[in-house]
């Protein structure tokens, strides 16, 4: 479903859009009235999430323009405006309901889906049925029979639109209104992908009719149900069968339903904790405007553009503090508000009190956020994270027992399906799949090289009670990092998975980059760091040396060519050294001759990076010297 986040702070809409993706809505966001209205115009909406203090239109006056022109769709205003009279307002401008910041977020989406159920006048039970299939809209669960089908979002999102709109034939660009972003620009062929992967999952699931029709030259419907099925049994039999699988259906899909929404949360949680650290490292940032009205204010300067200013940034933060976990922050804000109101500013001692209330936001940043599931988000486990994929129950808990000598906590996933609800939300710290399993060999190779695409940085090993060479040679092309026999004892195991845990964490290493190209080095900072490497950056080799002994890298990668000093002459310093004789050089290059790379290797180096650099290669490459490094150096300590 599609929803229009209309809210001019910037926090606040990454929040708002980035909780609702993990609930599988389609987000649109407008900063301000005039677009938000440009775009209800011209794409269809389930829901509006609209603030009230706007530029250009303001909330209230956008939801009555709305209601006048005959738009039906459900409003929700969120705003940090509070009081009986904002309220009463609200709601009679036409909302529907009326959301005080700072919000909870789950609280926000329950409100959410009530409004959407209460909106669609198609919906006679929660779930959306056709056939054997059953959507639940609240968890986004997709099941088939017994089987539960794993939709990517644009999948799930078609799907829904087909069952809520039975008899409508939806054209593939209203497709691509309707589903895709307005800052997404497909082409029409690529809802014809996403319906053949859609139809796909559905058939591998065992549906033998096609749900998604084609209608020539228009588009695509929900196809109706065979007359088999319709007809198939009297009225009074089918009423009773259908109140019995109600019930059973509702009570078999509880846990299910409960892992969902859990991976919902979590996904929300991780969101929070993660703009929070954001909005903490420019905290300074953000309230600068607060520093230079406190300044004009004591000289008398302060014009009325700052003021306003000022306390739209303090009518901002309250929202945005209480909804990331600072209740009391937002407290402050709304004092900071208050103080900055064009009756209150030139108040004797309105300076001072607004300094002091600066400093105490500042004090109230520095400490933990008061979310009690706070722990849930930014906790760091004692032990080290390895999911076993293996319905072998015997093996498992031994090796469960096993496990905290070796400083690793084992979770268990007894099906795929269960392993992609813990991997995705909360990434583990290595994998161990089990091959022999009563899922098909395909199945699990199909998932290793999904696990490999989308989570490369995650660690695999695979484990078979068949040793066949054809199986090595497959994981092995999958990228994974071992094959392990199950015959080998439950410690050998733990021990491999260590191993391969300690070489992973390569990815915490310094990195030193050194390249006159400053726009290069920036672009290198950016693709490096999502991967966990300490980076330091230095356009002048002329003070390398002294970077190098201050930061003390674990890895140099040198442009060969740079005004002063070259990388192959910087190299042969650095092997001259017997303190960094042994650390790993890669070259950056735009040469491919013979003769530059052959000097590259005799000053030195470990690796060379052709440019323009690509990505998954230049990680690629990192990765395995530093893997060698540090198995290198384990080697050596074992030989001691």
């Amino acid at each position: 479903m599609k929803i229009l986040v209309v809210e001019d702070d910037k926090i606040t809409i990454n929040l708002l859009t980035q909780s609702l993706n993990a609930h599988n809505y389609t987000v649109n966001t407008a900063a301000d009235g005039a677009t938000a209205l440009q775009l209800v115009h011209t794409y269809d909406y389930d829901l509006i999430l609209l603030d009230v203090m706007l530029p250009k239109i303001d909330g209230i006056t956008l939801c009555r323009q709305l209601r006048s022109g005959g738009s039906q769709m459900p409003i929700l205003l969120v705003t940090a405006l509070d009081s009986i009279r904002d309220r009463v307002q609200g709601l009679e401008a036409g909302a529907d309901d009326y959301v005080v910041k700072p919000f909870n977020v789950p609280e926000l989406i329950a409100r959410i889906r009530a409004l959407l159920r209460r909106g669609s006048a198609t919906l006679s039970s929660t779930n959306l049925t056709w056939e054997k299939l059953q959507v639940n809209p609240d968890t986004t669960e997709v099941i088939y029979g017994e089987k539960v089908l794993h939709l990517t979002p644009k999948e799930y999102n078609l799907l829904e639109l087909f069952l809520r709109n039975p008899r409508r034939i939806f054209s593939r660009s209203a497709i691509l209104d309707r589903i895709w972003s307005a800052g997404e620009f497909p082409q029409e062929e690529a809802v014809t992908a996403h319906i053949k992967g859609l139809r796909q999952k559905l058939k591998a699931a065992g549906m033998k009719v096609d749900l998604v029709e084609t209608v020539y030259g228009l588009g695509y419907r929900l196809k109706s149900l065979p007359e088999e099925i319709d007809n198939q049994k009297n009225s009074h039999k089918t009423t009773e069968n259908a109140k019995s699988q109600e019930t059973v259906s509702a009570e078999s899909s509880q846990p299910i339903d409960e892992v969902d929404n859990n991976l919902a949360r979590t996904k929300v949680l991780s969101v929070v904790a993660e703009i929070r650290e954001n909005f903490q490292a420019t905290f300074t940032e953000n309230v600068e405007i607060f520093s230079r009205a406190i300044a004009s204010l004591e000289i008398g300067t302060l014009d009325n553009k700052l003021r306003q200013e000022a306390q739209d940034k303090a009518h901002k933060l309250v929202g945005s503090l209480g909804s990331l976990g600072w209740p009391k922050g937002s407290e402050v804000a709304r004092q900071l508000e208050h103080l900055f109101k064009v009756e209150n500013i030139l108040n004797p001692g309105a300076a001072p009190q607004i300094e002091v209330l600066v400093h105490l936001l500042q004090h109230i940043l520095d400490r933990p956020p008061a979310e009690s599931d706070n722990e849930a988000v930014s906790g760091v486990a004692k032990y080290r994270r390895v999911l076993i994929i293996d319905d072998d129950t015997l093996l498992s808990d031994r090796i469960k027992i096993e496990a905290s000598d070796w400083g690793l906590r084992v979770e268990l996933a007894n099906s795929l399906q269960v392993a992609r609800n813990l991997i995705f939300p909360q990434p583990p710290d290595a994998i161990l799949l089990d091959l022999s399993s009563p899922e098909t060999k395909e199945n699990r190779l199909a998932f290793l090289a999904e696990i490999r695409r989308q989570k490369p940085e995650i660690p695999v090993m695979v484990v078979s009670e068949q040793n066949l060479l054809s199986d090595r040679i497959e994981v092995a092309r999958l990228g994974t990092s071992g094959f392990l026999s199950k015959s080998i004892p439950p410690v050998d195991i733990l021990k491999a998975v260590a191993l391969v845990i300690d070489q992973t964490s390569a990815a915490e290493a310094k990195v030193m980059v050194v390249d006159d190209d400053v726009h290069l080095l920036a672009a290198l900072k950016m693709i490096l760091q999502p991967w966990g490497f300490q980076i330091t950056t230095l356009d002048d080799p002329e003070i390398f040396w002294e970077v190098l002994e201050t930061t003390s890298p674990d890895l140099l990668i040198l442009d060969v060519e740079m005004p002063g000093y070259s990388g192959i002459q910087l190299c042969l310093a650095v092997r001259n050294d017997w303190r960094w004789s042994q650390i790993p050089v890669l070259f950056l290059t735009a040469h491919s001759e013979s003769e530059i790379v052959r000097q590259m290797f005799v000053a030195g180096a470990d690796d060379y990076i052709n440019k323009p650099i690509v990505e998954p290669e230049l990680i690629a490459r990192i990765l395995n010297r530093l893997e060698r490094m540090q198995l290198r150096h384990k080697l050596g300590q074992t030989q001691r």
